[in-house]
């Protein structure tokens, strides 16, 4: 009777041993996604009236997290990637005018230059670049300055928009973060 009973308990034993191992190799097949960056990608695009795309913004938001942003974790007067990660790339499906300068279609890297009272917007030939690392003016194409704008309110996520000016086929292009923000003007050239 021991016997039966102790083969029993060991048949038990191997039957759920065998089906942990099975549980083990289903959970190991799985894929493996990451987690959630700390700063994750996002895009906007700006569309005419005739639902074409004119205009693809590609950037990382990074969070505020209770930090000093410009002047401090953003150095004024240091080309800034505009972002985090891979440097912020735009890319022009028409030929645009940005600040009176005329833009080919293409894509760019757009580039900043921080002040307390302007920003000097870069856009750079240089493209798929890590950060600003790389960056160098012998690649620009165009450099405008915008002037700083108070925010209403913080914005947590270093964040971008389009805004569509009301009386032209023109936009802005809104980036802010902290309690600033910026306005770069296009349109379609021509």
């Amino acid at each position: 009777m021991r016997k039966i009973l102790f083969t029993a308990v060991c048949l038990i034993g191997l039957i759920g041993f065998q089906d942990v191992q099975a549980q083990e190799t289903q959970l190991s097949s799985q894929p493996n996604f990451p987690k959630l960056d700390t700063s994750p990608l996002d895009m906007i695009l700006h569309r005419n009236q005739k639902d074409e795309v004119l205009m693809r913004v590609i950037y990382s938001r990074p969070q505020m997290r209770d930090r000093e942003i410009f002047g401090k974790l953003v150095p004024y007067g240091e080309v800034w990637r505009t972002g985090a990660n891979e440097a912020t790339e735009i890319t022009f499906y028409k030929d645009m005018s940005i600040g009176g300068e005329t833009v080919k279609a293409g894509t760019y890297t757009l580039y900043t230059i921080p002040n307390e009272k302007h920003w000097t917007i870069i856009l750079n030939k240089s493209i798929h670049t890590w950060g600003a690392y790389e960056y160098t003016d012998e690649q620009d194409y165009v450099r405008i300055k915008v002037p700083v704008r108070n925010a209403s309110h913080n914005i947590e996520n270093f964040s971008m928009a389009i805004e569509q000016k009301e009386d032209e086929a023109g936009a802005n292009l809104l980036m802010g973060w902290a309690d600033k923000y910026v306005k770069i003007p296009f349109s379609p050239a021509g």
